[in-house]
């Protein structure tokens, strides 16, 4: 390479991997799949036509907003200078042309834009080629991967974006580079969180059953418990992949959860699918291995958070009614884990009090939406005027769960088989404290977008909710004989 040109040659910009870390066409499948599931039959005709004409075909059917996508504001901030100083810049891209203009539209910086189309997949020397025809043999050229060596060694210079370590090494034994761009370092945190392993606090539902069993647990139904948990928990983290993937136009809306790992492209897509279908064969796996009737509650759970992932969240109402329902579900599993009887007191109870937490889940949102001057929830069927009514039905819910466990307690069941089942009415209280404490901090602005979430990090609720399992305990065991 010279570098005679290199301060005045034009700057010729890549796309996908470049200046955005996401790759727009993995994006559009997922968009298209999300629309209509039926379009995964018509993937593989679209592909045996040509890589030009699936790309092509795809576009034609979706339409990313640029707006939304995640951007390397480093270089971002570069070419906006470059582009004061006068320089020209062009987006070549691999990407098909109705995405290409339109980012190029949005970020108002390129002066011409190359892209695929139906007869031409601008990728390697058929990029170099249009480049050539576009600016001639004077060029930097700012890339990504190593599809890109064939640029770079026709090009003055080269800016390298998150370059691997040998195509870097490559790049600079045989010529000058400009600039460099490095990824952000990807680590553990990461991927345990795009896996939300702090929500696997909710699969401990599946030890409730064994917790109010009698008598006392055996050493193999715990085992049994803690393999249920593994499989239910890795199925788990699985649809959390899958859902972040299908929602990343959402999310990049959201104030939070733009920051999550794939949304804020962290985490390249690609490697969520296969990280997704890892854990669902383990998780299945374990199940197979628990036994034929916990693995139907798992593909049960399975199909209900896919439905929900794919078309109910979309539906106002029933995606709060379904989110109590897996959390039920959870229950229930682990009732057929070990083999033992579920009261249908605790089935009513967990119904209403987990209806409560998606409403302050759902409500939470709201407060935030009107608090940034919204009126409704990006991805959801919900209004800030909703308010009016989710928020009297949560907090009848949260009554309606107190109200069944005071029943409980009185039960013919309960006192038959609690030691001293009048100490649960602490119970009662600690519930009525706990929930009217969740539903204060939402109207507060104060509550995070998943109440376990928030529950888990502060000390009030923590305090509350194992002052009530330790009571929980002692009227089961403890003897009050005509104390009270």
């Amino acid at each position: 390479m010279s570098s005679d040109n290199s301060i005045s040659a034009p700057l010729v910009v890549d796309l996908d991997g470049t200046l955005t870390p996401t790759d727009t066409l993995v994006e559009s499948v997922i968009q298209l799949v999300k629309r209509s599931p039926l379009h995964m039959l018509s993937l593989p005709l679209w592909l045996f036509a040509g890589r030009s004409a699936f790309k092509d075909a795809v576009a034609c059917r979706t339409s990313l907003a640029p707006e939304h996508l995640p951007y390397r504001e480093a270089l971002l901030a570069f070419l906006r200078d470059e582009k004061a100083k006068g320089r020209k810049i062009i987006l070549a891209t691999a990407a098909h042309r109705d995405i290409a203009d339109a980012v190029a539209r949005h970020l108002g910086v390129f002066d011409e834009v190359l892209a695929s189309d139906r007869t031409r997949n601008l990728k390697g020397l058929a990029k170099l080629d249009a480049i050539r025809d576009a600016v001639g043999e004077h060029f930097v050229y700012a890339g990504d991967s190593s599809a890109d060596l064939p640029i770079w060694a026709s090009a003055d210079a080269a800016v390298l974006v998150g370059v691997a370590p040998d195509v870097a090494r490559s790049v600079k034994r045989d010529g000058r580079v400009e600039r460099e761009f490095p990824n952000q370092e990807r680590r553990l945190a990461d991927w345990l969180r795009a896996m939300r392993v702090h929500q696997w606090i909710k699969n401990l539902l599946l030890f409730v059953p064994l917790l109010t069993a009698f008598p006392v647990p055996s050493p193999e139904q715990l085992i049994a418990m803690t393999v249920a948990f593994l499989a239910l928990s890795l199925t788990a983290s699985a649809t959390y992949i899958g859902n972040d993937l299908l929602d990343l136009e959402n999310d990049r809306g959201h104030l939070r959860k733009s920051k999550r790992p794939f949304a804020s492209a962290r985490l390249p897509i690609t490697h969520g699918v296969g990280v997704a279908l890892v854990l669902l064969v383990a998780g299945l796996g374990l199940a197979v291995a628990l036994s034929p009737a916990f693995l139907a509650m798992l593909l049960l759970y399975l199909v209900t958070t896919s439905m929900y992932s794919w078309v109910l969240k979309r539906y106002v109402l029933l995606d709060v009614i379904v989110l109590s329902l897996l959390y039920t579900l959870r229950i229930f599993a682990g009732a057929i884990a070990v083999k033992v009887a579920v009261s249908p007191w605790l089935l009513a109870f967990s119904v209403f009090i987990f209806l409560s937490l998606a409403l302050v889940k759902r409500c939470s949102e709201l407060v935030v939406s009107g608090q940034l001057g919204r009126t409704a929830v990006q991805g959801r069927d919900y209004r800030v005027a909703d308010l009016a009514v989710l928020w009297p039905l949560g907090v009848g819910a949260s009554v309606a769960a107190v109200v069944v466990f005071g029943l409980f307690i009185s039960a013919a069941e309960t006192v038959a088989r609690y030691a001293a089942p009048q100490i649960l009415w602490f119970v009662a209280v600690g519930l009525i404290y706990w929930l009217g404490r969740l539903w204060i901090k939402t109207s507060r602005g104060e509550m995070h977008d998943d109440p376990v979430v928030y529950a888990v990090r502060d000390r009030g609720s923590c305090l509350t909710v194992l002052g009530m399992i330790v009571t929980v305990m002692l009227a089961r065991f403890l003897s009050l004989g005509g104390c009270l």
